[in-house]
């Protein structure tokens, strides 16, 4: 196994690109060191992004955040800006493992690692967040939503890796909520979750909303029905209603020793609408 440890994005892209076998980037390493321990995955070349600049830094303007790939999940929770714009998406990233694992995973592993119940992930499409990614033809930037297509796997092509995650400045009238269940009461993966993030108006009634799901099917979901359902109401129990039933039909689970197909879909409305009374109430709402 080779491990390299770029400086810059295009000495990392280039390693990426002439790479051969198994190739895996390495950002804060709570996933890929478990995997390698446990002998699922045996790398050929490891390339270390923590030494890029880019990768280490949280920086906030008017229109919003960055937050460098290599970024703990720790130091976002002592980013006193971040958390006042974005509760629900810190939260969520703070729920990934113990004490000792925040001070190294990241939202962006978090997110590569791409699987169905990621905290992080749900919480970041309902922010509406990019990921700008590095590659041989230069930077581009997509969808968070887009980033990862099944379980274990990305969109993302040879020789590219995740430089950094943004998310927009959102406004005073806006908040988001993420909510998960699991069966203890720590450092267990979600069953099932929900990340709502909206906006309102001077009368407290929903202008705008995003509503994802995570562990309802082979990648977490975006909702738009049940951002529908939200917007023009002030969550009049008409309008959850209409949430956790655009929910439960978005839901595609698998039963497995976690939980059934029936159990998840009725929690998923559950945790929508008590998601979105969070995010409401951040907003202003109540």
């Amino acid at each position: 196994m080779l491990y390299q440890s770029p400086h810059t994005a295009a000495e990392a892209v280039d390693l990426l690109k002439k790479s051969k076998g198994s190739v895996h980037v390495l950002a804060g390493g709570s996933d890929l060191l478990v995997r390698m321990k446990g002998g699922f995955i045996e790398p050929d070349l490891i390339v270390d992004i923590k030494r890029i600049p880019a990768t280490q830094q949280i920086k906030a303007s008017k229109s919003g955040f960055i937050i460098g790939a290599a970024v703990s999940c720790a130091e976002l929770a002592q980013n006193k800006a971040l958390v006042k714009a974005w509760p629900g998406v810190v939260e969520a990233a703070n729920l990934i493992g113990s004490d000792q694992i925040q001070s190294r995973c990241t939202m962006a592993g978090n997110l590569c690692n791409a699987s169905p119940a990621a905290d992080s992930v749900p919480a970041l499409i309902a922010a509406n967040a990019e990921a700008v990614i590095q590659g041989p033809k230069g930077k581009r930037v997509i969808p968070v939503a887009k980033v990862v297509t099944g379980p274990g796997k990305t969109s993302l092509k040879k020789g590219e890796f995740i430089e950094a995650l943004k998310l927009p400045s959102g406004s005073a009238k806006s908040g988001d909520a993420y909510l998960r269940f699991i069966p203890r009461t720590e450092m267990d993966i979600a069953v099932v979750s929900a990340a709502v993030n909206l906006s309102i108006d001077a009368k407290k009634v929903v202008t705008d909303a995003r509503v994802a799901l995570g562990a309802v099917a082979p990648t977490a979901l975006l909702v738009p029905a049940g951002a529908k359902a939200l917007i023009g109401s002030k969550l009049e129990e008409e309008a959850l209603e209409k949430l956790g039933a655009a929910c439960a039909k978005a839901c595609n689970p698998i039963d497995d020793k976690r939980g059934t197909i029936d159990f998840r879909v009725k929690v998923a409305k559950v945790l929508a609408t008590r998601a979105a009374k969070a995010a409401y109430a951040r907003a202003g709402g109540k």
